[in-house]
């Protein structure tokens, strides 16, 4: 059974943190091996995927412990270039840990086709002819895709609206399909591309646009956990939380940023699984907005016993199958670390990271300020960037945070002042 409770799993090496993954969740040498770049992605596998291949771009991978989630402990893999984020996910799961970590649900597996039909003469009476050709409708989706129906999915129903604010009023029909456990663009596209002459005659208009709606209302991914008042600091340091939420749930500019930190996770992990990160941001976003003001995805909260209480809802159009899923080697690997079988799993798991990422965040801000912690590790990337060498930055790092003056300059300063054993004169007190 996998344990993601591993203390000072920060502390060790990349490679044994790989070997300790890799005992865990049963991988072989070449698998480790990709993950570690031994074995490159291939440039030919890249070829295939995206147009005018010059080479590849190497993201950090990194996992974040101490998740449980619906009674499961999970490694999470997390890709991304910031500092804090793995570290803040981790250690935020850790204070829900003993109070039964991360609960989650998801509404359903329903996307939206959306097909934009103009010249209607009579949009309400057209609206009906479609209602009364449902099925007919649904059924032509369908016979695109049987081996999407086989698995239980496929087109299930219609919504037609009419829209009047636009210069000339239009039709829009939604295919609502049932797309399992892929993210589904490729089959509701296909549908809506399909059933679209059909859509002409019905309704004697001029079909224009046929795409997929990334507002997934219907596939939506609820994320519950409780977090201990004690480990987070105390009660002052959970009614400075709350809040902070409440901040940025009645002001939009701090809701963006609220919700930007709740995506440095979510991304993170839809990255690291191979799915459509701009699909999955560009759903939030606007989800966060579909009250008419922009809001916080999260909820924040006191319970009866002092501890904090943390809800995440949002759309969630992630899959297992298909695209960079399949076809990325480490996209792969990471599906295989997290230990998920369906798209519902990861879709919660997803959210689970965005509600404890949002946690860190609130949690520095309600303390010490965001930029301690995270400046830490940014000044890492500074000393690299300084030509310290892999010995020298943890020495060039804990003196600059000691000064606390991580700055280029400054650390370029002392990188060269241990290089040549030479001082600069600025001695910290």
């Amino acid at each position: 059974m996998t344990n993601s409770r591993i203390s000072g799993f920060y502390r060790h090496t990349p490679e044994e943190r790989l070997e300790m993954v890799a005992q865990v969740r049963g991988l072989t040498e070449e698998e480790k091996q990709i993950l570690s770049g031994e074995i490159p992605f291939p440039l030919r596998s890249a070829n295939v995927m995206v147009e005018n291949v010059i080479g590849t771009m190497a993201i950090p991978l990194g996992v974040a412990t101490n998740f449980k989630i619906n009674g499961q402990d999970r490694f999470i893999p997390m890709a991304t270039e910031e500092p804090s984020v793995v570290a803040g996910a981790g250690n935020a799961a850790r204070t829900s840990y003993a109070l039964g970590g991360f609960y989650t649900s998801l509404s359903g597996s329903i996307m939206r086709g959306q097909i934009q039909v103009l010249d209607v003469a009579d949009p309400y009476g057209a609206m009906a002819r479609v209602y009364e050709n449902k099925q007919s409708i649904l059924d032509r989706c369908n016979a695109k895709d049987p081996t999407l129906v086989s698995l239980g999915g496929g087109a299930i129903d219609v919504e037609v609206h009419v829209i009047e604010r636009s210069k000339e009023p239009m039709l829009v029909l939604h295919l609502l399909v049932d797309t399992r456990d892929a993210m589904g663009a490729n089959a509701v596209n296909t549908m809506a591309e399909a059933v679209a002459p059909f859509i002409e005659e019905v309704t004697g208009g001029r079909v224009v646009l046929r795409i997929i709606s990334n507002l997934a209302d219907r596939r939506l991914v609820r994320a519950r956990a409780v977090f201990s008042a004690e480990e987070l600091g105390g009660p002052e340091v959970v009614a400075n939380i709350v809040r902070a939420y409440e901040f940025a749930e009645c002001d939009p500019y701090r809701a963006t940023t609220h919700n930007k930190g709740i995506m440095n996770g979510i991304t993170a992990v839809v990255l690291a699984t191979g799915n459509d990160t701009r699909a999955v941001e560009a759903g939030a976003h606007a989800y966060a907005a579909v009250s008419g003001r922009y809001r916080s995805l999260t909820h924040w909260e006191v319970n009866r016993e002092g501890n904090l209480v943390g809800t995440l809802e949002l759309p969630m159009a992630v899959g297992i199958v298909g695209g960079a899923t399949k076809s990325h080697p480490t996209a792969r690997l990471a599906l295989k670390i997290m230990d998920v079988q369906t798209a519902e799993d990861l879709a919660g798991c997803i959210a689970s990271v965005g509600l404890a990422q949002n946690l860190a965040a609130l949690r520095a801000l309600a303390t010490d300020g965001i930029q301690r912690g995270h400046m830490a590790l940014h000044a890492r990337n500074l000393a690299m960037m300084a030509g310290a060498t892999d010995e020298q930055i943890e020495v060039v790092v804990k003196q600059a945070i000691q000064e606390k003056d991580v700055r280029y300059d400054r650390i370029l300063a002392l990188t060269k002042q241990l290089q040549t054993g030479v001082g600069d004169g600025n001695q910290s007190g």
